[in-house]
C-alpha cells in the first residue's frame, strides 16, 4: 500500500520528553492535509506476577497523573531512554517504581499508543519469578503498589477503578491465556 508523501516538515516544539512536528503531506488518495505528530521514543509495560497457592496475582501500582486529573490505577511504565532496549528499560522502570527484579521476561504486546496524531509505540513484558528489593522512585514520583489476583483486576477495569489503556491491554491479554 502506498505511503503518503511529505511535502515540508518542521519541528514545532520540544520538550524532554516528546516533539511535535507540523508536516505538510500528500496523502495516497492524493489528498493534501496538514498532520501534527507528536514524537516520542517509545514506551515500556510491565506486567509483573507472582504465582504462590491463593494464585496468579499482579503488581499494580497507584500513582497521580496530572493529565488524567487525579490518581490511576496501572502497570509499571516508563519511557525508553535513547539507546536502550525496551528489555533494558523495563528492568529499570520494574526496579526504579516497586523494587522488584524479575527472573524471567516475555514480551507480549506491542502497539501504536494513539496512531492518528502520536508515533509512540508501547511494548508490554511479562515478568516472572519476580523478588522483591528496594524502590528507586524519581524525584516527583509517589507510587503505591499492591497484588491483586486476576478476577480482583478484571472487576477493578469493569468498575471503572483501572482506566488506563496500557494496564487494560495486558491484563484481558493475560484473562485470555489463562483460559486456554
Amino acid at each position: 500500500m502506498p505511503k503518503a508523501r511529505v511535502i515540508s516538515s518542521k519541528v514545532v516544539f520540544r520538550g524532554p520528553l516528546f516533539s511535535v512536528t507540523s508536516e505538510q503531506v500528500r496523502e495516497p488518495a492524493g489528498y493534501t492535509a496538514r498532520r501534527d505528530i507528536v514524537r516520542h521514543r517509545g514506551s515500556v509495560v510491565i506486567m509483573p506476577v507472582s504465582k504462590n497457592r491463593d494464585g496468579l496475582k499482579i503488581l499494580l501500582e497507584k500513582q497521580y497523573r496530572h493529565a488524567a486529573g487525579g490518581d490511576l490505577w496501572e502497570l509499571p511504565a516508563g519511557k525508553i531512554d535513547g539507546g536502550e532496549s525496551a528489555l533494558a528499560a523495563g528492568k529499570r522502570e520494574l526496579l526504579e517504581e516497586t523494587g522488584y527484579t524479575a527472573r524471567r521476561w516475555r514480551k507480549i504486546l506491542h502497539f501504536y499508543v494513539s496512531p492518528g496524531f502520536l508515533d509512540e509505540t508501547m511494548t508490554i513484558f511479562l515478568a516472572s519469578e519476580i523478588r522483591a528489593g528496594q524502590s528507586q522512585p524519581e524525584a516527583d514520583e509517589a507510587i503505591f503498589s499492591k497484588f491483586v489476583s486476576l478476577p480482583q483486576a478484571l472487576r477493578m477495569i469493569r468498575r471503572g477503578h483501572i482506566r488506563d489503556a496500557k494496564t487494560i491491554a495486558p491484563v484481558f491479554w493475560l484473562a485470555l491465556r489463562q483460559r486456554r
